[in-house]
């Protein structure tokens, strides 16, 4: 949420808030995990101008207000004691978050450890943002399951001192039909929170007033763009992602400068709230209530309500590339944005809309979409939302499925690299102009299964057993124009003959997971080294000479024959005897 340009963070504190501030951005840079001197985007206290290269695919929050307030001056306690009827001294006090949503900030950093290592997310990032957009979801004030007790709304972005963000969820979320407005304890927009949310708690929905669920998109939406948060420069340009402002920089750098040394668990509903806000003096709408004080009415008034079906959008969150063109500018005073000119999308290039790529691989062309008006113009600095759908597992470059890129002077977006996930088929990529209804350009994708163009066994040892025994296993090896075909799928059959390659009725089988004899193998899979070692093989009471075929995309085919004697002994066996005098 954004501080306005000249406003002091705190009245009658500027010297301490320029102090303390500039303590908090040396601190960040020397935090555990951060690299290196500080660079162009270390923040100054008292800068007003927003840091260079913030994210350019628009911010959560929309650039709404936000809690001012400071860490106090003392640091916490290291190991603050929770003992009943103790004084709690004001740094100790701080630092106390309430329970339920410090444990949304800590699994949120756990999920973050596992599907985005790289990340390197701390938690204290979470609560520090956590503080100064709603004060810890207003002290604390959830129910047991994380979601608020009353929901979280900002005010209207009408352009009435804030942006100008018209109504983009047809107030599903924010019980505004008109414009926009900041929604829950991480005060996501709705536009936003459309792609972004996340289910965190396990309940099958993705709520923005829920905790868990906030907790868990802000960070996936820290962590996109292949973002390193362990880096000082990468650190500073998500948080300016968030809500571009050096002022919101320096104070969420101040809160988790302040979160790492030394915080602790208090009781839902019993933490404080922040009495500052970035939008003091200004003209107000719809604010977040502080518990025990009424909550100021809007100009427009729009009753905020939970939406039983919110917007279903692919809850990944955006991977645009930084440095990419910057969003719509928003006019306020009813101006046509650059979106409302908007008529339609169509692709940018004049190979058509049909993508092919092996599995494992990349595609090879950019899909992307042109942004024209009813008579064909191009329309730059809008944003076109790029979403992957379908029984796939294709993403975008940094394993996200919904990327949101604003247009070039041509009017062109192009969404990041396309990478074809292990599952061959076909999906589809679709594009869509945000927060505004117009006609969007869709691409079909196929992949195709990893070749193999030849198979061998890796051993010549005769297999043969007796009726009702069992084969030594086979294994075979699979290449692809002379090299290991790995991650290659193939297909194992008994077949009747050489000729006829139809699954044999009688003979040798294998056993699927209930016991059960099965003459066709379907999901195998060749490992690095292109190798792919077959189930146990069984023999039923018919005698004879049987076949067993397997093959693979691409080509790859080799024969196997079976032998089943009464006369079969240990020789078939395929470990070696020992050689004499060993």
């Amino acid at each position: 949420m954004a501080a306005h340009k000249g406003r002091r963070l705190r009245k009658g504190a500027a010297t301490t808030a320029a102090a303390a501030l500039a303590v908090a951005a040396l601190s960040a840079s020397q935090a555990p995990g951060a690299t290196g001197a500080p660079d162009t985007l270390q923040a100054n206290a008292g800068q007003s101008s927003p840091v260079p290269e913030a994210s350019a695919d628009g911010n959560a929050t929309g650039n709404s207000p936000y809690y001012t307030d400071l860490p106090p001056l003392k640091s916490p306690l290291p190991s603050p004691s929770s003992t009943i009827g103790r004084p709690v001294s004001q740094g100790e006090g701080e630092a106390g978050i309430p329970a339920t949503v410090l444990d949304a900030y800590q699994k949120a950093e756990a999920e973050l450890r596992a599907v985005k290592p790289g990340c390197n997310l701390p938690w204290q990032l979470l609560a520090a943002i956590g503080k100064v957009e709603s004060g810890q979801a207003r002290g604390g004030r959830v129910t047991a399951d994380g979601t608020t007790i009353s929901p979280i709304i900002g005010p209207q972005l009408d352009g009435n001192g804030f942006a100008l963000i018209k109504d983009t969820d047809h107030g599903a979320y924010d019980g505004n039909s008109s414009y926009d407005q900041a929604i829950g304890p991480m005060q996501f927009i709705p536009s936003t929170w459309a792609w972004a949310g996340r289910d965190g708690n396990g309940d099958g929905k993705a709520d923005p007033n829920n905790v868990y669920d906030a907790a868990l998109a802000a960070g996936h939406y820290l962590c996109r763009n292949g973002w390193d948060l362990s880096t000082e420069r990468d650190l500073h340009r998500a948080i300016l992602s968030y809500n571009n402002s050096t002022d919101y920089l320096n104070l969420v750098l101040s809160w988790v400068d302040y979160y790492r040394k030394g915080t602790h668990s208090v009781p839902d509903g019993s933490g404080g709230v922040p009495g500052h806000r970035s939008d003091d003096g200004l003209p107000r709408t719809s604010m977040p209530a502080t518990p025990g004080t009424a909550s100021p009415k809007p100009s427009k008034p729009a009753k905020p309500s939970k939406p039983a079906n919110p917007p279903k959008e692919s809850p990944s969150p955006d991977p645009s590339t930084p440095g990419s063109p910057s969003p719509e500018p928003t006019t306020p005073g009813g101006t046509p944005t650059p979106s409302d000119t908007v008529d339609h999308l169509v692709s940018p290039d004049l190979d058509g809309t049909e993508l092919t790529a092996t599995a494992g691989d990349a595609f090879e062309r950019r899909i992307g979409a042109r942004a024209v008006t009813k008579d064909g113009k191009s329309v730059a600095k809008i944003r076109v939302r790029f979403t992957i759908s379908g029984d796939t597992d294709a993403t975008f470059t940094g394993g996200e499925r919904v990327a949101t890129i604003a247009t070039d002077a041509k009017g062109i977006a192009l969404a990041p690299q396309l990478l074809a996930g292990e599952q061959a088929g076909t999906f589809t990529v679709s594009s869509v102009v945000v927060g505004h209804a117009a006609k969007g350009v869709g691409y079909t994708a196929t992949v195709t299964p990893r070749p193999a163009d030849k198979l061998v066994r890796t051993s010549d040892t005769a297999l043969t057993c007796t009726p009702g025994g069992e084969f030594g296993q086979v294994q075979v090896k699979a290449t692809y124009k002379g090299a290991p075909a790995a991650k290659v799928g193939a297909t194992a059959t008994l077949i009747k003959s050489a000729a006829n390659p139809t699954a044999n009725i009688v003979g040798p089988y294998f056993k699927d997971a209930n016991g059960q004899p099965v003459r066709t193998l379907t999901g195998l899979t060749t490992d690095a080294n292109g190798l792919v070692t077959l189930p146990k093989l069984y023999a039923d009471l018919f005698s004879g000479t049987y076949l067993l075929r397997v093959t693979t995309p691409g080509g790859g085919s080799v024969t196997v024959e079976l032998k089943v004697s009464v006369l079969a002994s240990a020789a078939a066996d395929p470990s070696p005897s020992p050689s004499a005098g060993s």
